[in-house]
């Protein structure tokens, strides 16, 4: 096992690892940069280092200075946690020819299954269903991309191949508008991931977003944790999770969670992974992509398995074997998740930076919050606004939607806006109380 882990990341993830760590009694080394000097989840760490400035580019993804401070420090591996260097197949190179163990999947798996033509095309030969669309990535001959068009039938949606979050995604309705709506792809793809290539898929009409939950040891045994539901979202951006999905029957449960272990099994993939896939009307799924890291909703699945999934990476990491089998893990009432990020539903979700003077979460049964903000924390404007993940776990679905609402009614944050009360309008409208939504919802219903 390890002795000591940085923490290469930021906020709540940072914590919730450093959390674990110390609970297995390894040391914990967590960087920073100039905007969280301050951080109060710092003083947790056993010690600190300053990475560089307060943009990402400046420190958070500066592989050597992280690196220079694993080694500095002593650490015997690096955490990434989600987001910035994660699924960086590069950085996990550098990480182990450094002898500095990477909590994470090979980098041959991560660009398997990182690049998502690719991993359409291993999803294929897994017999794992996958949206009707292009053979790999576009080769910019504009007759062809026509022609590849036109057979699958409009409308489509272009792709970016690598990366994720929306960006680098279009809906194309007609073929007039096909070829400059790649171009604008392909750009933006670039900007976002320093990768221009895209692929064309058909387009699901009304989808519900589900995904499978995986981990999977250097021993060849790779697990399911059930499912999730990710079909509340704005604008590709989740908001609002849960396990199980209430959207799908045991049968489509069962093929779909097969369909998640043959998926990472043809990638010899090890460490925690999410596949996510869309769901039609009729109940079919497709695969869309697998994110080869923790997810930011990794708690709901962890409440209702009782698995933490953290100390299940490491433990995969330092090589031992998953103590667990398919048949011990039991998923067992119902679990939601809220994302509470500072911005204001009423100015088009614009971010809020600042000072957070009041801090009250709320507790009671079966209630979770991560988080790290306290009275007196400050937002920066240079990373994600997320400021804290909100989790219940009851019997039911009905229950676990109750004690949600009541929770949010309690918690207090100010004075800066967040989304609260936009998540209290989802929680009380019929629509997602039945579950008769779709990816669609937010935008028909509560824009």
């Amino acid at each position: 096992m390890f002795r000591r882990i940085l923490i290469a990341n930021r906020g709540e993830i940072a914590l919730r690892i450093m959390r674990a760590c110390h609970e297995m009694k390894i040391e914990t080394v967590c960087v920073f940069s100039e905007a969280d000097r301050s951080a109060d989840y710092l003083r947790l760490a056993d010690r600190t280092i300053c990475v560089g400035g307060a943009a990402p580019k400046e420190s958070y993804l500066k592989h050597d200075r992280i690196i220079a401070a694993a080694e500095v420090a002593g650490a015997d591996a690096i955490h990434p946690g989600y987001g910035f260097l994660a699924e960086n197949a590069a950085f996990a190179e550098k990480c182990r020819a450094c002898n500095v163990e990477f909590i994470g999947p090979s980098a041959d798996s991560m660009r398997q299954l990182g690049d998502k033509a690719e991993a359409r095309v291993m999803a294929k030969k897994a017999k794992v269903p996958t949206v009707p669309g292009s053979d790999g990535i576009l080769d910019g001959d504009d007759n062809e991309t026509i022609q590849i068009a036109d057979a699958i039938g409009f409308p489509l949606m272009i792709m970016a191949s690598a990366g994720g979050g929306g960006r680098g995604m279009r809906i194309v309705h007609d073929k007039t508008d096909l070829l400059t709506a790649i171009k604008q792809a392909q750009q933006e793809a670039d900007g976002a991931f320093q990768q221009s290539d895209v692929y064309i898929e058909k387009f699901i009409d009304r989808p519900k977003h589900v995904e499978v939950q995986v981990i999977a040891d250097q021993h060849d045994t790779v697990l399911h944790l059930g499912e999730r539901d990710c079909t509340v979202q704005r604008r590709y951006q989740k908001l609002i999770e849960e396990s199980p999905s209430p959207a799908i029957d045991s049968r489509t449960r069962r093929d779909l969670c097969s369909a998640a272990v043959r998926m990472v099994k043809s990638a010899n993939y090890y460490s925690a992974g999410t596949v996510e896939f869309l769901v039609d009307s009729k109940g079919k799924f497709y695969f869309i992509e697998v994110n080869t890291r923790i997810q930011v909703e990794h708690p709901v699945s962890e409440m209702v398995t009782g698995i933490d999934l953290i100390k299940a990476q490491i433990r995969v990491s330092a090589g031992e074997k998953l103590e667990y089998t398919q048949k011990s893990i039991v998923s067992n009432g119902h679990s939601i998740e809220c994302r509470i990020n500072a911005e204001d539903p009423d100015e088009k979700f614009r971010p809020c930076a600042g000072r957070i003077d009041k801090f009250r979460p709320p507790g009671g049964f079966g209630v979770r919050v991560e988080s790290y903000v306290h009275d007196g924390a400050r937002v920066s404007p240079y990373y994600d606004s997320l400021v804290a993940k909100l989790i219940v776990h009851q019997r039911t679905r009905p229950e676990a939607i109750r004690c949600m609402q009541r929770c949010l009614s309690e918690f207090q944050i100010g004075p800066i806006k967040t989304t609260i009360p936009f998540l209290q309008k989802v929680m009380a409208h019929p629509d997602f109380a039945s579950g008769m939504i779709d990816t669609g919802f937010i935008g028909r219903r509560l824009s």
